[in-house]
């Protein structure tokens, strides 16, 4: 489900678990299912569209 805020930090993904275990050790199974999971995930996809909109506003 895609968010409806433009604030990255607010976002689960800022803080998942799952994602800071995975960039933690990316040569693990778990960081690999992460990145196949980034493929196709609404939130992620927003998030990091939220993010690209922040780095822009800053410059």
């Amino acid at each position: 489900m895609p968010q409806t805020t433009s604030d990255p930090q607010a976002m689960p993904c800022a803080s998942c678990a799952l994602r800071i275990k995975a960039e933690a050790n990316p040569r693990r199974f778990l960081a690999r299912l992460w990145k196949w999971h980034t493929t196709w995930c609404p939130g992620w996809k927003a998030y990091q569209q939220a993010l690209q909109a922040q780095a822009s506003a800053q410059q």
